[in-house]
This record gives C-alpha cells, structure tokens and sequence, in this order.
C-alpha cells in the first residue's frame, strides 16, 4: 500500500472546484446557479429513473453512478447544502411485452398489460411480484457498491396518495396537458390520446382508452372498460396512472426534482417534460443527457432484450470501480459495452488512482478517481497491470492464484497477497477472464523462417541477461534484436543510436507466436514477471513446433 494523498484545503478545493472542466461539476455549477437565483437554501433533489420492464442491466447503474458524481460535485461545491437521491422505479407500468430473458415466456403471457407489480415472479417465486424482483436486483446492486440513496415505487407512490395531489391538478389542468401533447401525436393516436391510463377494475390491465369525461371537481374519469361497460374511477389512490410522458413532468412537479440526466432517446421529449411540469406548476430540473450504450453489435441495450453486459457480468471480471470508470468515460459519447472493454477499463482506474498523489488540485478534480470515489480515493499500489496478469495466466497456463502468485512473488519478493490484496484480488479476476475469453479466442500460429530465426535471436540475446533484469534492461535486449531485421525496422521512427526504430509487427508477431493472441502489454514486463529462462523455454517450444496452448 502506498501513503495516503496529502488532503486538499477546503479555500482550495472550492476555488479549483469553481473552474473544474470535468463535467460533473459543469453541471453542478447550474444547479448552483439554480440557488443563487432563488436566493436560498434548501435541500436539492437529485432523481433517477428506473422502467422494471428487465432486469437491471449496467446502463441503469451507470445513471445512478453518473448523478451520484454530480451530486458530490455540488456538494463540494455548496458545502452543507442538503442533498438527496431518489431512485424512482415506474414498476406501475404495464407490462406491454414478454422480456426474451426469462425462464418460461409462457408463463407471463395471462398478465400482459397489468401493471408490473401485478406481475408474478418468474424467476424464483421469492418476491411478490416481477416488478418487486427487478426493483430488488437494482437495489442489491446499488447497496452492494454503497450509494447513497433513497429508493421509490411508483406504485406505493400511487396507491398511497402521495401522487394525488398532482394528479387533480393534472384532472384540473387537462385542456393544458392535452394542448402540449396532441402536437406530438400522429392523427391516429391524437384521436384516442389521454394522459390518464385507468386500470380496469375488471382485468387489473393498465388500459390504453378514450377518456369519455374528465371532472375535475370530483377529480374522476370516465371511460369504457374492456368488456364495453362505462366505468368511473377516481384518479386518486391508484385507480390511474400517468402515461410516460406526462409522468415524467408530473412527478417533477410534485416531487420538485432539480436534477435529472437520461438517454439520448429521451432528449426529444424534454420539451414536452419540461412543459407538462410547467404547466402543472412546477419548474423543470436541470437536465443531463447522456449517450446510450450499444452492444458488440453497436445495436442500443435492452433490458427486454437481455443484450450487452449485465452488473453481475461485469462484476465477475473486474472491480466495481472500473466499471464506475467506464461511466465516468466521455458519457456524451456513445460507447460499446461488452467483454472486451473489462481489461482496459481495469488497467485505466488503476492509472488514474496511482497519478492522484503526484497531481495539485486542478488536475485531482479532473481525475475520474476523485468523481469515483467521491473526492476521497485510496492509497493503492499495483506493482503488475491486469494486461499483463492476462498474459501471463495465458502463457502459464495457470487455474489457480499459487501458480501466479508464484511468479509475481518471485519478481518482487516484497509483494504477496497480504501486503497487496488489491493485486490479489486481480489476480482471482485475470484467471476467470482468461478461462472464459481470452482462452476460447486463443489462435497460436508458426512462425515463418524470418520469424523463426528472429526469436531463436531473441532467445540467445535474452540468455545473455541476468536473471533479475529488471523490464528496462529487458525491453531495451528485445529492441535491440528487432532493430537488426530488416522486416522489422521502422524507418517513421529513430532509434537511439540514430538508425530506424521498431515495429510494432515485431510484437505482433511475438504474441500471436507465442501467447496466441494479436497484442498485448510491454513484452519486457511481461518476461520480468514470467521469467527469463519460462520465457526462452516457451521460445523453444514454439520453434519445435509444440502445442504451446497445453501446459
């Protein structure tokens, strides 16, 4: 472990605060401004929300995650400001399809359109209902990582009368909600069109009907249920719901929600949310919106559809914080999210965390780790990335951490699973990772008669090293073998001496011989933490043309 980052003055912290370009507190900076204008101070309310359609998947965390980072910004920035957030979960929605990802499709279909906390369980039988289930995953997850939160039910929010205030208001103001939606409606839609979806007092189903009469005294609907029979029903106490669009505005209004961020497919509708809460009298929060998230295939993730990486996924390979990482990452830029992004974020938080104590305030604040870890991140070190953890479970072929621990321990004697149990918990992540996609993908080949004689070079150059080289002196034998063929010489680039550099083709090659795979870290650590005669001996394994994907 290394010695804590020295701490920052409050004066200090504030002022770099002020300026900071790191984007959570651009937005904080608003809602300050927000403040400023209403000349007090009251607690600020951070919301996200959450459609329990599916299971929770990594794009509903990276909300939650992203707001959380907004909110310690501002409270940096406003010290002793009150703040809260509220997770809100719409499971009063209908269920309008089968998600692909259950176990028995068949078994959901007499509930399609009930509200999804009408909906049994499908998975374990555990929870009341399907909506209680997804709503539990999120929240074991969210609990799991230590965010602070207070979680919400929009039909305990419904049913409990919470809600009925602002929907007499909207019973009250629907000539004004209808004239703000029936723009954005085609001529097919605007024909049946009514903020209120009744629940049928008959099927339990959220019905999608005409609205025959508003009273706004006796705040109630009429409407004709399924089955043709004229039906009136308060809009109070859970006999209605709001559909989406002016839920959205609605609950802005009620609950005086200051900052809320979602997805690029919500952005064309934050005109109609911010009017629907101003007319219900409400001023509309601060907005973020962020990109989406797509799969390997670049196609948008889909709770219903199951596709793209799951928080339990991600979080067998890797730790939370580099997840928090990828979050953090340029979140107006759409990004892939799928296994292969898990090594590169995990060496990045890692980066980041060891440059922390070498950087003055400015440039902390700007660090992904601060925003993680809410302006206070570990003192860790990392004597060996997890590429090269990677590579080196792929050249030993080793399943169990003794096996890698016995190299590591060999190259750093210093360093063992109680002294660095960051690393160590590393190494159980590297070994699962390899198992599951490094190894399957593994395509060794033979090297031609250039490859050949270049790594019989490199073996007998390596033989000349002492056997505790450090990387350096590793790294610098290797480029000098390189620089000597021709294939490999990079005449863009100069060595020190003043002749052509190398190419990467030489560690391509390397790799793909020898590892099996297209890349991988710098070839000096990885041979000062495998070892320099483990290392000649794989050379000659390869050269005799053995199967180098068995131990």
């Amino acid at each position: 472990m290394s010695s804590e980052p020295a701490a920052i003055a409050p004066s200090e912290l504030l002022e770099a605060a002020r300026v900071s370009k790191a984007w959570p507190f651009e937005e904080a900076r608003k809602l300050v401004a927000r403040l400023e204008k209403e000349g007090s101070e009251r607690t600020i309310l951070f919301e996200t929300g959450y459609g329990p359609s599916g299971l929770p998947h990594i794009g509903t965390f990276g909300e939650v995650a992203r707001t959380t980072m907004v909110r310690r910004a501002f409270e940096c920035l406003m010290p002793g400001v009150p703040t809260r957030l509220l997770c809100f979960s719409d499971d009063m929605d209908g269920m309008r399809k089968i998600p692909d990802n259950v176990p028995d499709r068949s078994f959901l279909e007499p509930y399609l359109h009930m509200p999804l906390t009408s909906v049994p369980d499908p998975f374990t039988n555990e929870y009341p209902s399907f909506g209680h289930h997804n709503n539990a995953m999120l929240r074991r997850f969210l609990d799991t990582f230590g965010f602070e939160y207070e979680f919400a039910s929009a039909t305990d929010y419904y049913k409990s009368g919470r809600l009925d205030p602002i929907l007499k208001r909207v019973a009250e103001r629907y000539d004004a909600i209808m004239a703000i939606m029936l723009p954005t409606l085609g001529p097919e839609r605007r024909a049946t069109y009514s903020p209120f979806l009744p629940i049928s007092p008959r099927t339990g189903r959220v019905l999608y009907v005409p609205i025959k009469k508003v009273n706004a005294e006796d705040a109630t609907i009429t409407f004709d249920d399924e089955d043709g029979e004229e039906t009136t029903l308060p809009v109070t106490g859970g006999h209605v719901k709001l559909q989406w669009k002016p839920d959205f505005g609605a609950r802005w209004a009620a609950l005086g929600v200051d900052f809320e961020m979602f997805g690029k497919d919500h952005g064309p509708n934050m005109g109609v949310y911010d009017a629907i809460c101003k007319a219900l009298g409400g001023r509309p929060p601060e907005h973020f919106v962020y990109e989406l998230f797509l799969d390997e295939n670049g196609e948008k993730i889909s709770k219903s559809k199951g596709n793209g990486l799951t928080i339990d996924e991600w979080l067998t390979y890797a730790p939370t914080e580099s997840l928090a990482l990828y979050m953090f990452q340029r979140p107006r830029q759409a990004k892939k999210l799928y296994f292969d992004v898990i090594p590169r974020a995990v060496d990045e938080y890692y980066q980041h965390l060891a440059a922390y104590p070498r950087q003055d305030t400015k440039e902390r604040l700007g660090n992904p780790v601060w925003h993680i870890h809410g302006g206070n991140p570990p003192a860790i070190e990392l004597p060996v990335s997890f590429a090269l953890l990677l590579n080196l479970v792929s050249a030993s072929n080793a399943h169990d951490k003794d096996v890698l621990w016995g190299f590591i321990s060999r190259h750093a004697p210093d360093v063992t699973p109680q002294s660095h149990p960051e690393l160590d918990r590393l190494v159980t992540y590297a070994i699962r990772y390899f198992d599951d996609f490094v190894k399957p993908a593994k395509v060794f080949r033979a090297p031609d008669e250039v490859e050949a004689e270049a790594l019989q070079t490199l073996s007998e150059k390596l033989e000349t090293l002492a056997a505790d080289a450090d990387s350096t002196d590793i790294q610098n034998a290797v480029l000098d073998v390189a620089r000597e063929i021709e294939r490999y010489q990079d005449h863009s680039k100069k060595s020190p001496e003043g002749g052509p550099g190398v190419s990467v083709a030489f560690f391509q090659m390397i790799y793909q011989v020898l590892i099996g795979q297209e890349r991988g870290p710098r070839f000096g650590s990885f041979v000062a933490l495998y070892g320099i005669e483990n290392t000649r001996r794989l050379i000659a394994r390869a050269l005799a043309g053995e199967d180098l994907s068995k131990s």
